[in-house]
């Protein structure tokens, strides 16, 4: 979240308002987040989840009787909390489940090494030592710079890392390992447990459906900015004189630029339990072939842009002559993106994909007997280079879309639409 920054604001008469002191009451907070914007309710329930974890895991302290069973152990606990929960149940369980399996091999390595250097004196214990965690450090961190590692198990890798030195060079040995082991490892596992209970049953946050949801709306975006470019392309020049604003491309933005976040959704979806319509072997790598082609088609979409703040523009009367074929394919352009984005988003099966297909050929073709060579060539000045330039662009997307049709009826199949 980006950081705010509060400036003065001066009144009618110049004069910047007079600072008050701030009331620190809850009423007063609260109407402050609400004037800000800031107050987010799904934001506020994840930290009030936060919060419920540290304090069950913080009786572990509180309650003499619990104390008297883990000790000072009970700080792993917190700490697990404190690093594991998540926002997303997947990103909770991939976290928790690495620590653990990190903690574990690291703790053996460290005391495979710490008894083995043992029977070589002192001199040889620190030489041992001190090879095993050079070779160790130097292996795991080039093992988390590949590119699949760092991908799904980066964290597992640096706890294990972690707890490797720290037992290989503690100096403790033999039985009051293996014991501070289990303590330690029966608290994180307590920690873990919390934070599992908590992510879960709780309001959880489920990573599948943000991807599954965040996917589905992308295609009512690049529809909008198809509406919005013809819209604008093909006004008068007197309206668009009177106005003040143009296309927002906002949303083709927001395409493009969707990348990271398809794939860490991707990521934690793979580790979330059953639960509503995904199952455990849900498709979610159809969704990121199916985000990479949107960015495709927006960054086509978005080169539109090019066209309509272009200093070379077709005269008016060529643009009219054109207007209905071209508005008849974007809206068959808008409406397929539509109809596709809507099958995701109510996991039904939308028409066949060549029947999608067949109508926008056949309104494309339509247009291209407009922009043939031979009637461009024939145009004065830069007419034809620069209504042809907008055609083809358009055209383009019909091909897109083609791919999209077929992507999202591979989804369909995979994941078991239902049928209309």
């Amino acid at each position: 979240m980006s950081s705010s920054t509060v400036i003065s604001i001066p009144n009618g008469h110049g004069v910047a308002p007079q600072e008050r002191k701030p009331r620190f009451s809850f009423p007063s907070i609260s109407s402050f987040l609400r004037e800000k914007g800031q107050y987010d309710s799904i934001k506020l329930i994840h930290s009030i989840k936060v919060g419920i974890s540290l304090v069950l895991v913080s009786l572990l302290y509180l309650l003499k009787p619990l104390y008297d069973q883990v000790g000072e152990n009970a700080m792993w606990a917190i700490m697990t909390v404190v690093v594991v929960f998540e926002f997303f149940v997947g990103a909770t369980l991939s976290k928790g489940v690495n620590r653990g399996i990190g903690t574990v091999i690291g703790g053996g390595f460290g005391l495979a090494t710490a008894v083995i250097a043992e029977d070589a004196g002192e001199m040889g214990n620190a030489i041992g030592v001190a090879i095993a965690v050079f070779l160790c450090g130097t292996a795991a961190t080039y093992v988390r710079l590949l590119p699949s590692i760092k991908k799904t198990c980066d964290y597992g890798v640096m706890i294990f890392l972690l707890t490797f030195n720290l037992v290989a060079v503690s100096g403790i040995r033999g039985e009051t390992v293996v014991q501070l082991a289990r303590a330690r490892l029966s608290t994180i596992g307590i920690g873990f447990g919390v934070c599992v209970f908590t992510s879960l049953c709780i309001h959880p946050m489920w990573a599948s459906d943000e991807l599954h949801n965040s996917v589905a709306s992308r295609f009512e975006a690049l529809a909008c900015s198809i509406d919005g470019c013809l819209g604008e392309y093909f006004k008068l020049v007197e309206e668009k004189e009177n106005q003040t604003g143009g296309v927002n491309f906002s949303g083709c933005q927001s395409v493009l630029d969707s990348t990271d976040k398809d794939d860490m959704l991707a990521k934690f979806a793979r580790w979330e339990p059953w639960h509503g319509k995904f199952g455990f072997s849900h498709p979610w790598e159809k969704y990121l072939d199916i985000g990479k082609e949107l960015r495709e088609a927006a960054a086509t979409i978005f080169s539109l842009k090019g066209c309509l703040q272009s200093p070379r523009q077709p005269s008016s009367t060529l643009r009219q002559s054109m207007r209905e074929q071209c508005e008849e394919l974007g809206s068959s352009l808008a409406s397929s993106l539509r109809e596709l984005g809507d099958s995701i988003k109510t996991m039904r099966k939308c028409r066949p994909r060549f029947l999608i297909v067949s109508k926008l050929q056949s309104k494309s073709e339509e247009l291209n007997l407009l922009v043939s060579p031979s009637k461009l060539g024939a145009l004065k000045n830069d007419d034809g280079l620069a209504i042809a330039s907008f055609v083809f662009q358009l055209m383009d997307i019909v091909g897109q879309i083609e791919v999209l049709a077929k992507k999202v009826e591979e989804l369909g199949e995979l994941a078991k639409f239902e049928t209309k």
